[in-house]
């Protein structure tokens, strides 16, 4: 979604759908005697282990639990299936509680994905079928990918309700570094689905009226503000943690409604549905906003994290994807090969800017790493826009209910 001085309109309303996730928090709780179990350790031992005590399950519910022993460089999980992104547990700090998610997975081929490790990607197998009466006609493909997709969203936004509330926690007790770690936490959360929220609502308020509309009071830059309505949201928080470098009073009001607006939001998207070509144009969106707003730097303008930004919409665009691949497959496999390759190749590129380091584990997007590296991010994203701007016709033509 490119950020605009015009208003936008409201967002199409729809049908709640169960969440994809069932997370739990009891590390130690007995676990369904019909669930799968699977431990996965990480340490940091020869450059960064990601450990499964099994590789090969049978199909049903699968029970991932995370234990972050001693891995500084490793952060997050992810289960993918064909780049779709089934589970995931992010913020995996050495020495914290063990986490889980819940899958039910169809036999098949898997990876985990622990970004950092010396070896980033696992494989994990299913045996056995889950679900035997699935359809694989292409209106049904479509549609399964876009139900699956609203629940990556729902997903998503739940995730950044926890997010800002730590955000709003550090900003509360006045700890300013903390802010700003918790600040780079919360960002890709937005980043991710920034396509699908624009033009969602406060009650009582008309889509003409930026008082009332969420993506300007969670998201707005300070190069795009609206005088009658002033400044809110992430990037008037970011301005007082990295710029004035201070929590007063105002820092504090601004927090408490980021989670506010960030809540009323989480409530707005549980009716969400999608066609086949919302995911394709979202993902066009995305991979906009990359070339518009993060590869020249006025996202992130005074923390410098415009790769973790960066990285949050080419995640977004790539699960929009994903998620239609089934059906594009039998579509164009040509088209989808082709798009998939480029994705892959993006996402190799933003792995050498990786650094555990930094805030959100990107390097800082300085005006020297721009100077040397804009050119070639934006020709990778170009690369990338190109065969991807063909899908929405395609899938468009073949529906998806």
């Amino acid at each position: 979604m490119m950020k605009k001085h015009t208003l936008r309109h409201p967002a199409l309303k729809i049908s709640a759908l169960t969440a994809l996730l069932l997370s739990v928090s009891a590390a130690h709780a007995a676990p369904a005697s019909n669930v799968t179990q699977v431990t996965v350790t990480l340490t940091g031992d020869q450059g960064g282990q990601c450990r499964l005590d099994t590789d090969h399950v049978n199909a049903g519910p699968v029970t991932f639990t995370i234990v972050n022993k001693t891995a500084t460089a490793i952060t997050e999980v992810e289960l993918l299936n064909n780049n779709r992104i089934l589970g995931e547990k992010e913020n995996l700090a050495p020495g914290l509680p063990a986490v889980k998610f819940t899958v039910n997975l169809d036999g098949g081929q898997y990876q985990l994905y622990c970004p950092g490790a010396a070896q980033e990607l696992v494989n994990f197998t299913v045996s056995g079928k889950q679900n035997a009466q699935s359809s694989d006609t292409i209106s049904d493909l479509l549609k399964q990918g876009t139900d699956g997709y609203g629940r990556y969203v729902e997903s998503t936004v739940g995730g950044m309700v926890t997010a800002v509330a730590k955000l709003q926690a550090a900003i509360a007790a006045g700890q300013l570094q903390q802010a700003k770690v918790a600040y780079a936490q919360a960002r890709p959360y937005y980043e991710r689905i920034e396509s699908d929220v624009d033009g969602f609502l406060l009650p009582g308020f008309k889509a003409t009226d930026n008082a009332g509309n969420l993506d300007y009071l969670i998201d707005m830059r300070a190069s795009n503000l609206d005088p009658a309505v002033g400044w809110h949201g992430f990037h008037a928080i970011e301005r007082d943690l990295f710029e004035k470098g201070k929590i007063d009073k105002q820092t504090q009001q601004l927090a408490k409604g980021l989670v506010t607006h960030v809540g009323e939001l989480n409530k707005q998207v549980k009716g969400l549905t999608y066609k086949p070509e919302d995911l394709a144009n979202g993902a066009a969106d995305l991979l906009e906003e990359v070339q518009n707003t993060k590869i020249n730097g006025e996202e992130e303008a005074y923390s410098h994290i415009d790769l973790v930004d960066f990285a949050g919409n080419v995640e977004g665009a790539m699960q929009a994807f994903a998620y239609l691949q089934p059906g594009l497959e039998k579509i164009d496999p040509a088209l989808t090969q082709q798009v998939s390759q480029q994705f892959a190749a993006v996402r190799k590129l933003l792995d050498q800017y990786r650094d555990s380091q930094s805030l959100g584990g990107y390097r800082a997007y300085t005006p020297a790493l721009k100077a040397e590296n804009a050119a070639k991010l934006s020709r990778a994203i170009q690369a990338l826009q190109e065969p991807l701007s063909h899908i929405a016709e395609k899938v468009a033509t073949h529906g998806g209910a």
